[in-house]
């Protein structure tokens, strides 16, 4: 018949197969499980890599190990109870109900939110409820990275000294008590989501979150011993720079997988997302040149991380040019938390925050979620978010105004609830087992927790002994410090 439609090509029909129903979209499901699996390549090998090697030599071991048993627990407490949680019906303003997410009957449906219906104040629906085009298996994945990956940020605060027992309990607490209630609260429907505060990819719910509960969580443990604080070089430079290389480029599925959809917001938000980091990467290594007269790697992989957290909360609502102010941002002001407020006020002396994440992700998230709230523009806005007419105040009008009140409340109430929940979980955890190493295993190191370490070399700082078989050299007796310590 003349002007009828070509038949659809056979790959795009539905119903092929009982595995292929009339709902899913394949090239949208296919980009949500390749970001899901660039976020865990973040996590696994990325900040197990990064950790391992920007520590001192004989922590090196159990660093790594912490990051990889967080994301290993959190899979188990995502299917088992949490991810109905943060993304499941609503219990309360704040948090879903439990429940698991392992049945057939649950995974292959299409996926949904149910609390994500948005409502006029007249009752009737303003948005509907976020049902992506692929299933609930894809969904329930994607999300558990993103749960894992905090966790293992929050690690990076009390490396090198908690206790890895206090830690294998900590993780399901924290998860349960803290990251679901975040989660819910901001993307699973829950009161600030219904409220319209603007977190498109987790400047708060992850980096903001585990940021100050990473601070908290070192108050509680307590400092690392007194000469790991006076000197804790990186065991391998070049190491932590491919870990920073993983995490840098599998923000492209943290960023670019959370529209749900292989759609233009999310091509949006993978270039932002490059453009901010690499502003912020060079903002603070000119910087470090200025006013330390050396270009330093460590600062530059720092400057990269406050760029990719700044621009998460924003990705895909901002234009071009504000991911570069955002980018010129938070390559300064995390800088100057950290290298002169960090130096001179008495808290960041008392808290021994070991990698900085307070600087590096709540700093710079909170930064991103204000910053989102100024420069939000209002078309990209509408292609993400579930409160219509949202705008940052750059753009003028009530809404835009309001945008920023918004974002410092929401921001507010992720730093309280980090720091009452995390400070009950330490206390908690600290009745059972104690929260920081024995002063043997801070002085040994990985060989003392885990019987094993990264290097089969020398200790930090000995000589190598060249008379076989013996532990002495020139009559002075050589200092031993594990199984593989003498040479």
């Amino acid at each position: 018949m003349a002007g009828a439609s070509p038949p659809l090509p056979v790959a795009y029909q539905a119903w092929t197969s009982l595995a292929v129903p009339d709902w899913l979209n394949k090239g949208d499901n296919s980009w949500q499980m390749v970001s899901a699996t660039l976020v865990g390549i973040q996590s696994m090998p990325g900040l197990v890599i990064l950790y391992g090697s920007i520590v001192k030599k004989k922590w090196a071991v159990n660093s790594a190990f912490m990051a990889l048993y967080a994301f290993a627990a959190v899979v188990i407490c995502w299917v088992t109870w949490a991810y109905k949680m943060s993304f499941g019906d609503k219990l309360l303003p704040f948090w879903g109900k439990a429940g698991p997410a392992l049945g057939q009957k649950f995974l292959i449906n299409q996926a949904g939110l149910p609390a994500t219906t948005h409502y006029y104040h007249t009752g009737a629906v303003e948005t509907p409820e976020i049902e992506p085009f692929y299933p609930m298996a894809t969904m329930v994945w994607f999300q558990c990275v993103f749960a894992a990956i905090a966790l293992v940020i929050l690690a990076g605060s009390v490396l090198a000294r908690m206790n890895f027992k206090a830690w294998m309990m900590f993780v399901p607490l924290w998860l349960t008590f803290s990251y679901t209630i975040g989660a819910f609260s901001l993307w699973g429907g829950g009161f600030l989501f219904q409220w319209g505060v603007m977190d498109y990819s987790g400047g708060y719910v992850i980096h903001l979150s585990s940021g100050v509960a990473g601070f908290v969580a070192a108050y509680w443990v307590g400092p690392r011993s007194k000469k790991d604080r006076e000197r804790f070089p990186p065991n391998n430079v070049l190491l932590t720079l491919t870990g920073a290389g993983l995490l840098w480029l599998g923000w492209a599925g943290f960023n670019g997988g959370d529209p749900y959809s292989a759609n233009i917001d999310s091509s949006m938000a993978v270039l932002n997302t490059n453009v901010c980091a690499a502003t912020s990467l060079l903002v603070w290594t000119w910087l470090d040149v200025i006013f330390f007269h050396k270009p330093s790697v460590i600062g530059a992989v720092q400057g990269m991380i406050t760029g990719l957290v700044c621009i998460t909360p924003a990705a895909g609502l901002v234009q071009g040019w504000a991911a570069i102010v955002m980018g010129v941002l938070s390559g300064s002001v995390p800088w100057y938390t950290m290298m002169v407020l960090g130096k001179k006020l008495t808290v960041f002396q008392l808290v021994d925050d070991t990698l900085a994440v307070f600087h590096t992700h709540a700093v710079a998230g909170l930064l991103g979620g204000i910053l989102t709230g100024l420069f939000a523009e209002p078309r990209l806005s509408g292609l993400f978010l579930a409160v219509t007419n949202s705008r940052g105040a750059v753009y003028g009008g009530s809404a835009g105004g309001v945008q920023i009140l918004k974002q410092i409340v929401g921001g507010l109430f992720i730093i309280g609830w980090n720091v009452v929940a995390t400070s009950i979980i330490c206390v908690v955890v600290k009745f059972v087992v104690p929260l920081r190493m024995t002063d043997e295993e801070l002085l040994i190191g990985d060989d003392a927790v885990h019987g094993e370490e990264a290097y089969a070399l020398w200790g930090d700082g000995e000589k190598l002994s060249l008379y076989k078989d013996d532990t002495t050299q020139h009559g002075i007796a050589m200092a031993s410090s594990g199984a593989t310590q003498v040479v």
